[in-house]
């Protein structure tokens, strides 16, 4: 299953933490936080990663074609002209394809260009944001969705108020899908989601669409979204406090997000 990441934010709120970079470049503890995000789903399995990009696409493109010499070791031959990497500290078997979806698109037109490079025989796709890290086991999530039969699963976490809110019924129906709300309790949309591939047609070919709005919406009034309810970890880079705050998370190695090193510790 692939994953999409939307990843054409500008990250204007954070004022500077990550200067000309795109949203999903800030770094914690050297590392992007969108290296963070597919750390998290390469643990459970989740290789195949399309890169939605937008702003200051080429930063990322750099980024990853260059990641391997980062990475490890290297030895360049000036005479040759070679570059040699010379011992793989960390080998990643991920496989990315990084798809320009516009500059100033919103996020279901991101989702819908992104597709186009989804292969045929496999039914689901994921959806996540560049700026959210969680500890979820996403193979939970998408046994959930196998589950339920309906066309698209939101992964449910316990807010912050600032973000969009969730009302969930019995066998975990969406009823309400309600963008940022003033005030927010008990659930809200995590930013994780597993859509069947059917879902696309609540996709028009256009680049105001907004994932959350339209589409989800239209989902929700359908009966069509249900709820996987998450009571771990998850948190969203949004500000220079929260930015702050993850960063020192990871410096006092409390993150638990990062599954893969609590997998090798034990």
């Amino acid at each position: 299953m692939h994953v999409l990441i939307l990843c054409g934010g500008y990250g204007t709120r954070l004022a500077g933490a990550n200067g000309e970079s795109p949203k999903p470049m800030v770094p914690i503890g050297g590392k992007p936080i969108l290296w963070h995000i597919m750390k998290g789903f390469a643990h459970w399995g989740f290789k195949d990663f399309v890169l939605c990009l937008g702003y200051r696409s080429d930063l990322i493109k750099q980024y990853f074609l260059n990641l391997a010499t980062m990475l490890n070791d290297v030895t360049i031959d000036l005479g040759q002209r070679e570059v040699m990497v010379d011992r793989e500290s960390e080998r990643l078997d991920w496989r990315i394809t990084m798809a320009e979806t516009g500059h100033d698109s919103m996020t279901g037109h991101r989702v819908l260009l992104g597709s186009r490079h989804l292969p045929d025989d496999d039914d689901l796709f994921a959806v996540t944001y560049g700026d959210g890290v969680c500890d979820v086991d996403f193979r939970d999530v998408v046994r959930f969705h196998r589950s339920h039969g309906h066309l698209a699963t939101v992964t449910a976490v316990h807010p912050p108020g600032r973000f969009g809110e969730l009302a969930i019924g019995s066998g975990g129906q969406v009823r309400e899908f309600n963008e940022k709300p003033q005030v927010s309790a008990g659930w809200i949309s995590g930013g994780f989601f597993v859509f069947s591939k059917r879902v696309l047609d609540y996709f028009p070919s256009s680049p105001d669409v907004m994932l959350e709005r339209g589409p989800l919406q239209q989902l929700t009034r359908e009966g069509q979204l249900r709820a996987y309810q998450h009571e771990g970890f998850w948190f969203c880079v949004d500000t220079p406090r929260d930015y702050q705050q993850l960063s020192e998370m990871w410096a006092s190695q409390r993150a638990p997000w990062a599954v893969w090193q609590q997998a090798h510790v034990l």
